[in-house]
């Protein structure tokens, strides 16, 4: 395909008559100031009000508008897809129609490609993010949403980000299967992409319209997350992939942890003749660090930095996240099996997979950030 622009702004509508005339406006505006030869592409979803008469008027008056109109498998990220088959540039960005994503930092996106990211996404939770007029269950929703994609993408705040620009190469070819709206998620786990770059933006709510979030939209996004999980596993390949394999090497290092630490409190109180509780402290340490030189050397190949005082560094980030794990196992077991009534050993197999989850997560994104 032959550009015959500089940016595509992809933008999904449903019954966006409040909005829809002022987004365009606004977009257009941005390409003045900035000097980008865009085009505005509205995806619409057969919309029942005015939002497709509103368009095809703006549209008439305005060449770089042009209006895709879907009549069947509707869906926001279904949209999403078709309009980046349908751009007539190399960068394509995603914005909502609302205004919940603001129009002024597309050049900052534009920007960001042109100088080598793959993907530029817009995050509410890094420095200077943040999310206005959410009510706290929609919040609690959100950050549930966004940790859970962590889990596959850690090096991303937002990974469930809906404003956000790409490189055309990423999605060409790529075998997408879209559903709710989670399309970011969908480009992250079957595009073709190295490098990503994250804008702070203020997420506000809506201004006009309806809201997209269904009761359904979690079921839809955790069916996403377990496709691209498939899909990684079976190409062996790729971002989600490489994570899989460092949690499952995390998971192995803690069973030797385990033996370790059951072997040495045999031998130190059995053996060695001491008493029970300081094999105990001294069986734990040693489990910690023996655990800490496979992880460095093996899950997250940190060994080849030599440098001692980041070495020790990394030690001790995991020896305070370990004793967080134990803490964490320990309250939830107390919590359960006194509080709740639950059987012990189902309580304290609670415990140890919500310790076992901080763990892997404080370490990754802290003592082994970036490996």
């Amino acid at each position: 395909m032959t550009d015959t622009c500089d940016l595509t702004v992809i933008v999904p509508t449903f019954n966006e008559e409040e909005n829809i005339a002022a987004i365009v406006e606004a977009v257009n505006g941005v390409f003045l100031q900035s000097g980008i030869r865009g085009e505005v592409l509205v995806v619409d979803d057969s919309s029942k009000d005015r939002t497709i008469e509103i368009v095809q008027e703006i549209a008439g008056k305005n060449s770089n508008v042009r209006l895709i109109v879907r009549k069947e498998d509707h869906g926001l990220s279904q949209s999403v897809v078709e309009g980046f088959g349908a751009a007539r540039s190399g960068i394509l960005q995603v914005i909502d129609a609302d205004f919940s994503h603001p129009p002024e930092l597309i050049p900052r996106f534009y920007e960001a490609i042109r100088g080598g990211a793959d993907i530029a996404i817009g995050s509410r939770y890094m420095k200077g993010g943040s999310i206005e007029g959410w009510p706290l269950k929609r919040r609690l929703i959100s950050l549930g949403a966004t940790a859970f994609g962590r889990i596959l993408f850690p090096e991303i705040t937002d990974p469930v980000s809906g404003f956000f620009a790409l490189r055309r190469e990423v999605v060409s070819g790529a075998p997408l299967t879209p559903r709710g709206y989670k399309i970011l998620m969908e480009v992250l786990g079957k595009g073709r992409w190295r490098s990503v770059v994250e804008i702070p933006f203020v997420f506000r709510d809506r201004e006009e319209g309806e809201s997209k979030l269904q009761p359904d939209t979690m079921i839809d996004y955790l069916r996403q997350c377990a496709d691209i999980t498939r899909f990684s596993t079976t190409r062996r390949a790729g971002p989600v992939w490489t994570e899989w394999t460092k949690i499952v090497r995390f998971g192995l290092v803690g069973l030797s942890g385990i033996l370790v630490n059951m072997g040495l409190l045999y031998a130190l109180t059995e053996v060695a003749g001491l008493y029970y509780l300081v094999s105990a402290l001294i069986a734990i340490e040693l489990s910690i660090m023996s655990n800490f030189v496979w992880n460095d050397v093996w899950t997250f190949r940190s060994a080849k930095d030599l440098r001692i005082g980041r070495n020790l560094l990394r030690f001790w980030s995991f020896q305070a996240v370990s004793m967080g794990g134990l803490a964490i196992n320990v309250a939830i077991l107390y919590l359960l099996a006194d509080a709740a009534g639950v059987y012990y050993l189902i309580a304290n197999l609670a415990g140890i997979s919500i310790a076992f989850a901080w763990n892997y997560a404080a370490n990754r994104h802290y003592t082994w950030r970036g490996a």
